[in-house]
């Protein structure tokens, strides 16, 4: 399997070189060649498999350049139960009723309590292998809104020849967040405030990775969404949830409604549709920034400023331009790199481009549909899930609940994709129903940790010129 770029001026590659590189050498982002085919009698023979073995199906259709039998072994090391609070590897992934056809797939039981562990245990794994394999030593520079900070750091601390440089938005994020990133005292750990939005912390890292010299001085890599391997991994959850959604109900097909900022979680559910998993519906649920919704209802892409972004009470999709978009849109364009070249280009100096002629296609070809949700609507969604369920949910699940709830259908199960646990919002938590949300007794003492932190100005070569200091000085 080899990987090409939605600009379509990088060389391709295979899996291990991409896994390193993050954004290719052209500023695209990487795609299969191919999307591969899963058959309904091959789906069906995976329906007993336990979570590591379904991953090593899925994911070796992806990975070419490492044997089956050596990847079957990253990945039992990675999704192991006692990581991901289960007991056994066949409930780390828990399907969750709720009233009215909902379920939530429940994707956050790994060690930051958020989905981004599914994708990023994975790869602390295989960066170690990777890079053993090639002598080689990478730092990762990387931009969160909350979760995949954490997530990140705590599946790379302590691992041979990697350093991680985080960046996050100064006083964006809740305390839980800032305490599960600020207070690792790992030597290969560096905490990053910059004093703007995360849309500006994903620019820096942009900045940055597409100046090939920079790149290649600082030797960098990438685990944001943009990195290949991690919506690789979030594609294995949602063949996962439609086999447990099928056998349970003994529907033919599923929906998904899927809390987006970045457009990288829902992504991963367009490639599983188009490997061939039967999914009804892709519904993608933004809170009040809303720039994915507006483009499903309208087919314009419109990104907004810092200024325009709102500071909201599901932080983590307080983004304003979604980084994995051009995926997608690569795809719809029939994958022809010169007209998405175009679009990014005006993009670049006009701030938004129209592609209201393909909107007919996003649903009859693609399932997708849209919608969003206000801190009122998250607080009363939180109210009546409690109330009609006892099931606690934090607000950006509750914005896909919601969400999802405009498009149930009759005899097909909808699966709202859980974001995080509700301890890591417990704020809101409380305004919505007036609860204290238990800590897990590990991290009992978590917000009484030492913080450490470097705040920089909202500008790129400050970020260099910090990586620089601690990597050479």
């Amino acid at each position: 399997m080899n990987y090409i770029s939605t600009r379509g001026q990088a060389k391709g590659q295979q899996f291990c070189d991409i896994l390193l590189e993050g954004l290719a050498t052209d500023g695209g982002l990487m795609m299969p060649e191919k999307i591969p085919t899963v058959t309904a009698s091959l789906l069906e023979s995976w329906r007993g498999l336990d979570y590591p073995s379904l991953a090593t199906e899925i994911l070796s259709l992806y990975i070419s350049d490492i044997p089956k039998h050596t990847l079957a072994e990253l990945l039992n090391n990675t999704y192991q139960a006692k990581v991901f609070n289960a007991s056994s590897t066949s409930e780390m992934v828990p399907l969750k009723k709720l009233s009215h056809g909902i379920f939530l797939l429940g994707l956050s039981e790994g060690p930051t309590l958020a989905f981004k562990d599914m994708a990023m245990q994975f790869l602390g794994h295989i960066f170690e292998y990777v890079l053993t394999q090639k002598n080689e030593q990478i730092n990762i520079l990387g931009a969160t809104s909350g979760d995949t900070g954490s997530a990140a750091e705590h599946a790379l601390k302590g691992k041979k020849g990697v350093n991680v440089f985080m960046l996050s938005p100064y006083g964006r994020m809740s305390d839980f967040q800032r305490a599960q990133m600020y207070s690792l005292t790992d030597k290969n750990i560096f905490n990053i405030a910059i004093k703007g939005v995360f849309d500006d912390c994903q620019d820096i890292v942009k900045t940055l990775s597409g100046h090939d010299q920079t790149r290649q001085e600082l030797k960098l890599g990438a685990v944001n969404s943009i990195n290949w391997a991690r919506i690789a991994a979030q594609i294995v959850y949602y063949f996962w949830g439609w086999l447990r959604a099928t056998d349970a109900t003994g529907a033919k097909e599923v929906s998904f409604c899927v809390p987006s900022g970045n457009f990288g979680n829902i992504f991963a559910g367009f490639m599983a549709r188009q490997m061939g998993l039967p999914i009804r519906r892709l519904v993608l649920a933004t809170n009040e920034n809303n720039v994915l919704d507006e483009f499903f209802k309208t087919g314009i892409y419109r990104t907004r400023s810092s200024a325009q972004t709102y500071a909201t009470s599901s932080p983590s999709m307080d983004i304003s331009k979604a980084s994995n978009f051009e995926r997608f849109v690569f795809e719809l364009l029939d994958r022809d790199s010169t007209k998405l070249t175009n679009l990014w280009n005006k993009l670049s100096t006009e701030g938004y481009f129209d592609l209201s002629s393909y909107r007919p296609l996003f649903e009859s070809k693609y399932g997708f549909q849209s919608d969003s949700s206000t801190h009122a609507d998250r607080i009363q969604t939180i109210q009546t899930v409690w109330n009609e369920d006892k099931v606690m949910i934090d607000p950006h699940t509750a914005d896909g609940v919601k969400v999802a709830r405009h498009y149930l259908e009759k005899d097909v199960p909808m699966l709202v994709l859980e974001t995080a646990l509700p301890i890591k919002f417990a704020a809101t938590i409380q305004e919505a129903i007036g609860v204290q949300v238990p800590y897990p007794e590990h991290l009992k003492h978590l917000l009484d940790l030492p913080q450490k932190v470097d705040v920089l100005n909202n500008n790129a070569q400050d970020v260099k010129a910090y990586m620089e200091k601690h990597l050479f000085g």
